[in-house]
C-alpha cells in the first residue's frame, strides 16, 4: 500500500502535500496501480475560520462524512496551496501498489477527497523493439495494466470516475487512446478518460493530474499510468495534395519525428545528451561505467525476484498459440565487454560520448496505478502491499536543448513542497534516458553517494515513452520501507521535467 502527497506546479510553497497511492507494471508490460487521495482543496475566504495553516504543515484529517460540504456550503473552494483550518481536510493517501508483467498494461485509479494508492501493476518491463509486444497495440497493453490494478485494489469500479494515461506516439493508434484502454480493461462506459502527452514524463504527469482531482474533492478514485508501443509506430507520407506529380516520395519515421527529435534544433535527443555531457564534464568512461552498472543491477534484481510484486503477466496471441510474457526483455541481451568499444551514435567528429549502449532502449510497455481518497483507502486498502503518501510533486522547465538536466530544477521544488531535504530521501528513481542524464543530475543535486536506480533503469530495463514516468514511480514504491521517503523524477523532450516525493507508511 502507498500513501503519497500531490502538488500542483503553480502551488505556493506553503501548501501542504497530498497523500497518494501508486502502482506500476514492468516495462514492456502494462502497469497496474491504485491510488487514493486523502486531501482536498482549501477554502479561499468563505468564512472567517478559514485561515491558512503554516507552510508544510499537514492539517488534521476528519472522517469523510464530516468533510463533505463541511466547509463553504454552497460555495466553491479554490485550489490554493494552503489548507483550510475549518475544513481540516488532509492530503491524499496512497494505499497499495502492484506491478504486473506482460504485453499489456492495466491502470487503476479512484477519485475522492482523499487519495490512497491501493494497488499497482505493470507488465514485464517494456519488451524490446519489435519484440514480444509487436502485435499488441498500446491501448491493449494499457488495458492489461488497468484491469490488473483495479482487480488487485478491490476498489469497486463504480467508485472510479476517471482514467489518465500517458501516451506519446499516437499515430495509427486510433481515437482517444486512454479511452480505448479504459473500455478494453472492462471499466464502465461512464468512466471518463484523458490521454496525456508530456513526452517521457507523460505517465508521471498522469498520476499527478489524477491526484489533483482527488485533492480538489472532485473524485473518490482514479486510475493513472501510461502505455506505449514503439514497435508499431508508422512511417508518414504527405497527403495527396503534397505529393509531386511524379518522382520519388520521401517518408518520415513517426518514431523519430514525434518521439526522438528536438523540434527547435531539429536534431536527435541524443545530441541534447551530448551537449549536457560536455557542459557538465561527464566523460565517455563514466557513461559506459554507469550503463554497465545499470545492466548489472537489473540482472541482480530479476535474479532476486525484486520485481515480483510489481509485474503482471501478459498473454500474447500468435500463430503458434498464446504466449505468456512475465519477464522484461533486453536486460540480459548485452555483452558488457563490448560497451566501451561502441562508436558514438550522434556526434561522430571524434568528440562524441553518447552511444547506443549508454542510452535507453526503444521499448513497448504499460503501467497503471489506482488512486483513492482516504475513505477509499481505509475501506479497501488494508490488504495493500504498498501503502504510501504522496508528499509533493512539481514540474519545471528549461531550454529545450537542456532537457536532460530539467530534473535538477524540478526536484528541489518538490522537496521544498514536501518539507524535507535530500538527505532524508532513502531511494531515488531517475529515468535513464541517457547515462549522461543521471550523471549530470547527480552532480548538480549533489547525489553522488545517494541510492539512485538500485534495480536498474531505462538503459537496462527499457524506456516505453508514455509509461516510463509511472513505471519508475511503481518501482520506487515497492523499494521503500515504512517511514522512508523516495523521489521519482523524469525529464521530457521540449525542456521540462516532473518530480514526485512519496513516503511509505504503515496505515492511513
Amino acid at each position: 500500500m502507498m500513501f503519497a502527497d500531490y502538488f500542483l506546479r503553480n502551488n505556493s510553497p506553503g501548501r501542504p502535500p497530498f497523500p497518494f497511492h501508486v502502482c506500476r507494471v514492468p516495462l514492456q508490460t502494462p502497469l497496474i496501480a491504485e491510488a487514493y487521495r486523502a486531501g482536498s482543496s482549501p477554502c479561499k475566504s468563505c468564512t472567517p475560520a478559514c485561515q491558512p495553516l503554516p507552510p508544510r504543515r499537514l492539517p488534521q484529517r476528519r472522517p469523510l462524512d464530516q468533510l463533505q460540504d463541511a466547509c463553504c456550503p454552497g460555495q466553491a473552494c479554490h485550489a490554493a496551496w494552503t489548507a483550510c483550518a475549518a475544513c481540516q481536510r488532509g492530503p491524499p493517501l496512497l494505499l497499495r501498489t502492484y506491478a504486473a508483467k506482460g504485453d499489456s498494461g492495466c491502470l487503476h485509479s479512484e477519485r475522492g477527497s482523499n487519495a490512497d494508492d491501493q494497488g499497482k501493476f505493470r507488465p514485464p518491463p517494456p519488451m524490446v523493439f519489435n519484440g514480444s509486444f509487436l502485435s499488441v497495440p498500446a491501448p491493449k497493453l494499457g488495458a492489461v495494466a488497468i484491469k490488473a490494478a483495479v482487480e488487485k485494489s478491490k476498489v469497486p469500479v463504480d467508485h472510479i470516475t476517471d482514467v489518465y494515461m500517458g501516451n506519446v506516439l499516437q499515430g495509427s493508434v486510433g481515437q482517444a487512446p486512454a479511452r480505448q484502454a479504459t473500455l478494453f480493461a472492462g471499466l464502465p462506459q461512464s468512466v471518463e478518460s484523458m490521454t496525456v502527452n508530456k513526452v517521457c514524463a507523460s505517465g508521471l504527469k498522469a498520476v499527478a493530474l489524477a491526484a489533483q482531482n482527488i485533492q480538489l474533492g472532485l473524485a473518490e478514485a482514479q486510475v493513472a499510468g501510461g502505455m506505449e508501443n514503439m514497435s508499431r509506430v508508422p512511417y508518414f507520407l504527405p497527403r495527396a495534395s503534397g505529393l509531386p506529380a511524379f518522382g520519388h516520395v520521401k517518408m518520415e519515421d513517426g518514431l523519430i519525428k514525434d518521439g526522438l527529435t528536438d523540434v527547435y534544433e531539429q536534431f536527435h535527443m541524443g545530441n541534447c545528451a551530448e551537449n549536457t555531457a560536455k557542459a557538465h564534464s561527464v566523460t565517455r568512461e563514466q557513461q559506459d561505467a554507469y550503463a554497465i552498472r545499470s545492466y548489472e543491477n537489473a540482472q541482480k534484481a530479476w535474479a532476486s525476484k525484486a520485481f515480483a510484486d510489481e509485474i503482471v503477466p501478459v498473454t500474447v496471441s500468435g500463430k503458434k498459440g498464446d504466449k505468456i510474457i512475465d519477464t522484461d526483455e533486453g536486460f540480459l541481451d548485452v555483452k558488457m565487454e563490448k560497451i566501451p568499444t561502441l562508436k558514438p551514435a550522434f556526434v561522430r567528429d571524434g568528440t562524441g560520448t553518447v552511444t547506443a549502449a549508454n542510452s535507453s532502449t526503444l521499448n513497448d510497455g504499460a503501467s497503471a496505478l489506482v488512486l483513492g481518497s482516504k475513505a477509499i483507502a481505509e475501506r479497501y486498502g488494508s490488504g495493500s502491499r504498498v501503502l504510501a503518501k504522496i508528499c509533493s510533486y512539481a514540474d519545471a522547465a528549461v531550454a529545450p536543448v537542456d532537457f536532460p538536466v530539467a530534473p535538477a530544477k524540478a526536484v528541489p521544488i518538490a522537496l521544498e513542497r514536501a518539507g524535507i531535504t535530500k538527505d532524508q530521501v532513502a531511494v531515488w528513481e531517475f529515468n535513464e534516458a541517457f547515462a549522461a542524464v543521471i550523471l549530470a543530475n547527480q552532480k548538480i543535486l549533489g547525489l553522488e553517494g545517494a541510492v539512485v536506480n538500485p534495480l536498474g533503469g531505462a538503459i537496462s530495463l527499457g524506456h516505453a515513452l508514455g509509461s516510463s514516468g509511472s513505471r519508475i514511480l511503481t518501482t520506487l514504491l515497492h523499494q521503500l520501507k515504512p517511514g522512508e521517503y523516495g523521489v521519482a523524477a523524469i525529464c521530457n523532450g521540449g525542456g521540462a521535467a516532473t518530480a514526485m516525493v512519496v513516503q511509505r507508511i504503515n496505515n492511513v
